[in-house]
């Protein structure tokens, strides 16, 4: 299965670079996810990217097909192994918790990642899922300018109910939504406090139970 890595291979320091401009936005979302992920056990992040969420979060393990950006994520500290999410190279039942930011809308097939991270994670155990969401403001600005972003050219937004609808067809459930960024990312200036549930903020964060 190939995986859409080659904008962040060859874009890897742009990317990166993207959590020091947007710092209040960032921090906003360090939040979002902070409040629905456990506090300790072993942990996996599918998608771990440059480790920005892994590190602070104290994410043990992180997965990502990038080699560029999986330096990253080393450096800040997280086991950092390359492999796709549809493919995860761990026994069953071997996490605590799993996340994954901004992740499901760069696999080639989410639902088959989700069912990955159900077979990896022990009984009982939360998955925390991070995104945009394709119906907010936020989702359709970056929607207007797919075309031209190196990185969500070949992305496949989702709604906040199609996620839902994704966790429950491969077995999840107990759901958990919060919410943040409901200022245009431009206009961001502070840390924004989350919400409950989804509709408003452009980042949604939801935690289901395997």
């Amino acid at each position: 299965m190939k995986a859409k890595s080659h904008s962040f291979d060859a874009h890897h320091a742009r990317y990166d670079a993207w959590f020091t401009h947007h710092e209040a936005a960032y921090h906003s979302e360090l939040l979002a996810v902070r409040a629905l992920l456990p506090w300790q056990g072993l942990g996996l992040e599918i998608g771990v990217g440059t480790g920005r969420f892994a590190a602070p979060l104290g994410v043990d393990v992180g997965v990502d097909p990038s080699l560029s950006m999986l330096s990253y994520a080393a450096k800040r500290g997280t086991l950092a192994i390359q492999a796709i999410g549809e493919a995860l190279p761990f026994k069953n039942a071997a996490f605590d918790f799993a996340l994954a930011v901004t992740t499901i809308c760069f696999v080639t097939d989410a639902k088959r990642m989700l069912t990955e991270a159900r077979r990896v994670l022990k009984p009982g155990a939360p998955v925390v899922i991070g995104f945009v969401d394709r119906d907010s403001n936020l989702g359709k600005v970056y929607l207007d300018h797919q075309a031209k972003n190196v990185f969500y050219r070949e992305a496949t937004f989702y709604s906040a109910p199609e996620v839902n609808n994704l966790l429950k067809e491969v077995g999840f459930d107990h759901l958990t939504w919060v919410q943040t960024l409901s200022t245009p990312l431009d206009r961001i200036r502070e840390i924004e406090a989350l919400r409950r549930g989804y509709g408003n903020g452009g980042f949604v964060v939801v935690s289901a139970t395997r």
